[in-house]
């Protein structure tokens, strides 16, 4: 730890424990003053580009008066009443606005505060749409590998089974059937066999649209995911996007969904929904899924309730962050950036150990043959003022949309000068 670490710090760190962290061998995170636009300020002084918008959440940039001056408004008004036999405002004005952005009939919405929770309600959902329509045995889902939905126990079944985090529960996670996306004709032969043997049994297929994130920042095409729509309506099953990464703008459109023609039953959003500010997230099912629950029997409902389930003052940002796509050219912003990073990564592909480089709206990644010292890596891009932060075998930017050509530059120029300058035992 830093000898001039702030008081705060030295005096907390013994009882704080990081996430996706070892604390015996940690290197000390980096202490944070404040935020603004791009930038991440730190308690020393050094002022950084953000890289990854805070796992991919702030995308108009910290701190937009926007969204600022909603929470301080909402704050003075009401920030949070239970939504068990209460309603207000901010929530049911934020479940109509997402209704009208997403396709078809996607418009019921249920309220929870993160991502992992929100895939444990689709989850949910689409068991018991089966059970209130009377059909028994469709207690498994299909997902795939590289896939990631959360760590929550649930939403660890159906991530990848080879992926480190969670590899040691496996004996405690219930069994469901991770398989390769029909990406060649080759695994769309086995998929197709593998949907007809096992559909009898299979409530939801489960998919993050056209770009799997955490699980390595795989990109697909939108005839996997078509695929996927008649897999579920071949077998009676039901089609469940999960968008906590790539709504809102991150691959080029509003919503993948939208984009791709291909209409799921079930959608979870969270991440970016409040522009970064706060903790919000939403499954939000067709009228056909909402319908199986409409019933005179109590045992029918979803018996389901997060304790600030549509908290008020997360859905008022939230509803500031969909004023700003209005109003701010974001969508434009993201397109300027995918040109920006087609045009400048594609240089690390002459760098040793570079296997691939692959660019998909705001979403760039150069994977490599391996990651070595990835404290050390870290640190590398530290020195060069910007805040990436590699995992798996990948390096990647996933900025604010309101980074700058010169901040995008900065960016990709750090990545090309950080892998150029790795010792020659790490590059393989």
């Amino acid at each position: 730890m830093a000898e001039d670490a702030p008081g705060w710090y030295t005096a907390g760190f013994e009882n704080i424990w990081l996430p996706y962290t070892q604390m015996k061998t940690v290197t000390p995170p980096l202490a944070v003053a404040s935020t603004s636009g791009t930038r991440i300020r730190l308690a020393d002084g050094r002022e950084l580009i953000d890289g990854i918008a805070s796992w991919w959440t702030a995308c108009h940039g910290y701190n937009h008066p926007h969204i600022r001056a909603a929470a301080i408004a909402q704050l003075e008004r009401l920030p949070h009443v239970m939504f068990g036999g209460l309603v207000q405002e901010p929530a049911l004005t934020l479940a109509r606005r997402l209704a009208a952005l997403l396709p078809g009939d996607l418009d019921r919405v249920f309220f929870s505060d993160s991502g992992s929770v929100s895939v444990e309600i689709a989850m949910k959902m689409a068991i018991q749409y089966f059970i209130n329509r009377g059909t028994r045995g469709r207690g498994k889902f299909l997902s795939f590998r590289h896939g990631y939905h959360g760590d929550t126990i649930g939403t660890m079944a159906v991530c990848d089974p080879d992926e480190g985090m969670h590899s040691l529960f496996t004996g405690l996670l219930p069994q469901h059937h991770v398989i390769d996306l029909p990406l060649d004709p080759e695994k769309t032969e086995a998929f197709d066999r593998f949907v007809d043997a096992h559909g009898h049994e299979i409530a939801g297929i489960l998919v993050e649209p056209l770009v799997q994130g955490a699980g390595g920042m795989k990109m697909h095409g939108p005839e996997v995911l078509r695929a996927l729509r008649l897999a579920a309506d071949r077998i009676g099953a039901l089609l469940i996007f999960d968008e906590i990464f790539v709504g809102f703008g991150r691959t080029g459109s509003m919503f993948a969904c939208a984009a791709v023609g291909v209409q799921p039953d079930i959608v979870t959003l969270s991440k970016a929904l409040t522009g970064g500010t706060m903790a919000l997230a939403a499954t939000i099912a067709t009228r056909r899924v909402f319908d199986a629950f409409w019933d005179d029997r109590p045992s029918a409902a979803l018996m389901h309730g997060p304790t600030y389930m549509g908290n008020a003052l997360a859905c008022a940002v939230a509803n500031a962050s969909l004023d700003l796509f209005e109003t701010e050219p974001r969508l434009e912003q993201v397109a300027a950036i995918e040109g920006q990073l087609k045009a400048q990564l594609p240089a690390c592909r002459d760098l040793p150990g570079v296997v691939d480089v692959r660019v998909k709206g705001a979403i760039g990644v150069v994977q490599l043959d391996r990651i070595g010292d990835l404290n050390g890596l870290k640190r590398a891009f530290v020195e060069e003022g910007v805040w990436v932060r590699p995992f798996g075998d990948i390096v990647y930017l996933t900025p604010a949309f309101v980074a700058t050509e010169d901040e995008i530059a900065t960016m990709t120029g750090a990545i090309r000068k950080v892998l150029a300058s790795r010792p020659k035992a790490e590059r393989g």
